[in-house]
């Protein structure tokens, strides 16, 4: 409360004017607020101040313990280590650089600092950081500083001006100037505010966690649409390929009929073969498409605008080795997801403390020191200084169970967060054996799968020869070059899937940031789940 509001409370409670002041003339003189008074005041509002603070230092409501999960090991571990290859595991918080694809790198680096989803997870950040700065502002004192003037020029039709118009001396030229600073603060009694701007805290922390939880999905997502970018390159070029192998096969089929060794039928079949093999590159082409303007959405850049950069085809990048000391401890201290779901628990057990603390009285001080004049000449005379100072108690006594109902739903919410945290621990093991589990079928399926194609390639080739001398029909040579198509696409598809499970060990795994060094995170270890206050 601003000094003249101080000034117009009193004015209105009081409701005096000047020929109202002129009255009081004669009756006995007050003693005035002489300078100490002012030492009295300032010593009683230092008091109450030191009091408050000594009660204050106890806040009502549970004090918070961090819950413990007990995880055993991931048992995939074991099946996803046996399947790995040789290369070095990469450092969990650049996961990327692992696949040793510069390019790769690049995209990931460009999505990290352009994607908008981050640059909106940030200004959340910002937010929430600015309420827990504005929650913690409540325990300290407010000081404005505030000056005014006024003129009024009296109306004699009003009941006021009638009434002051027959009294000796009545001017209707008002004015008066005002200028002081007040302050008012609110003790925290029963640590109600303490609390809420401990919640607070804990909630900035959550929006930390989930802003580094964009960050990870950000980077795992950028690698994830390369890998399929590349994927679906290389079978597109399997697809030319087998285009123009087929099409070869048909200009022979056509030279053998001609010489009549042929039949018509033989050329209608290679023909359907070619048609077949141009029919895969539309649907591969149009997943393509999709995935480079997904890529560079996740940039936070419009369609189209690194197409160019990734046009020419380059090789799947090959799988890096997954790091064997990663516990589930670990990864409870580590995932972004767990971390916000537990700075949510310890803000709702603090919301338990903020409803509590309505059971008790809330004293609040206000005070302002100023000047008042009717004018300004002698606005900053002694006559004209001013001090007042006031004191609040508001304590809710009857409210119909109100408050009883405020702490039962803080209760409640504090039970939900505990919930969904424990909630989040599982899940994050499930995402973790998932992850390894894929990884390991999927590599076992790329070695199958590669095995296959050496053995469809060496059978192509012996049918191929085998027609050229007559010995099969063109039937056997059609059967082993679509079984060599497939197997190839398959192929090339599952080498992408298996990078992309890669990804999403390392994703599941909570890699993408250093969680013991970045700033963004409390860094007295407020933030480890694991770790009880």
């Amino acid at each position: 409360m601003t000094y003249s509001a101080f000034i117009a409370r009193r004015k209105d409670s009081a409701s005096r004017s000047r020929i109202e002041r002129e009255q009081e003339a004669h009756l006995p003189p007050v003693r005035k607020f002489r300078q100490k008074d002012m030492v009295s005041l300032l010593t009683a509002i230092a008091a109450s101040a030191a009091l408050g603070i000594g009660v204050s230092s106890c806040a009502v409501g549970p004090d918070y313990v961090a819950p413990t999960v007990e995880l055993a090991s991931f048992h995939n571990h074991a099946v996803a280590s046996a399947t790995q290859a040789a290369t070095p595991a990469p450092p969990l918080d650049s996961w990327w650089t692992g696949f040793n694809d510069p390019m790769l790198v690049a995209v990931v680096q460009r999505a990290l600092a352009q994607n908008l989803d981050l640059a909106a997870a940030f200004a959340r950040v910002q937010q929430a950081r600015a309420t827990a700065a504005a929650a913690g502002a409540q325990l300290l004192p407010t000081v404005d500083l505030d000056a005014a003037g006024t003129a009024e020029h009296q109306s004699l039709d009003s009941p006021l001006g009638e009434l002051g118009q027959s009294a000796p001396g009545y001017g209707r030229d008002q004015r008066e100037y005002t200028v002081g600073a007040a302050a008012s603060w609110e003790i925290d009694l029963a640590g109600g505010l303490r609390r809420n701007a401990a919640a607070a805290r804990d909630e900035a922390q959550a929006a930390v966690a989930e802003q580094v939880g964009t960050r990870i999905t950000v980077a795992a997502d950028a690698a994830d649409a390369y890998l399929q970018i590349r994927g679906f390159q290389a079978r597109l070029s399997v697809a030319q390929d087998q285009i123009d192998t087929d099409a070869h096969l048909l200009d022979l089929v056509k030279v053998r009929r001609r010489l009549g060794a042929a039949e018509e039928r033989e050329v209608a079949q290679a023909e359907a073969l070619l048609n077949q093999a141009k029919s895969t590159v539309p649907p591969l082409r149009t997943e393509l498409e999709a995935q480079l303007n997904r890529l560079d959405v996740l940039m936070g850049v419009q369609p189209g605008t690194y197409a160019q950069q990734l046009a020419a085809p380059v090789a799947i990048p090959a799988i890096p080795s997954i790091g064997n000391d990663d516990q589930p401890l670990d990864v409870l201290r580590r995932r972004p997801d767990i971390i916000a779901a537990e700075r949510r628990l310890a803000g709702s057990n603090e919301r338990i403390g903020v409803a509590i603390s309505d059971y008790y009285p809330k004293i609040s001080l206000s005070g302002a020191l100023g000047f008042d004049s009717t004018s300004a000449s002698h606005l900053f005379s002694a006559q004209a200084f001013q001090p007042i100072g006031s004191g609040a108690l508001r304590w809710r006594l009857f409210d119909f169970g109100k408050i009883d109902s405020e702490v039962a739903q803080a209760r409640g919410a504090h039970a939900e967060a505990l919930a969904a945290y424990r909630q989040t621990a599982l899940k994050a093991a499930e995402d973790v054996e998932n992850a390894f589990m894929s990884l390991a079928q999927t590599e076992a399926r790329r070695q199958e799968l590669e095995d296959e194609v050496v053995s469809l390639t060496r059978a192509r080739d012996l049918s191929e020869r085998a027609y050229k001398a007559g010995a099969i029909t063109l039937t056997d040579v059609l059967d082993a070059d679509r079984q060599l198509l497939v197997a190839r696409d398959d192929l090339d598809s599952t080498r992408a899937d298996a990078a992309r499970a890669a990804v999403s060990v390392f994703r599941a795994l909570g890699g993408g940031w250093d969680a013991t060094t970045n700033p963004r995170l409390a860094s007295d270890g407020s933030a480890d789940p694991t770790r009880s206050r």
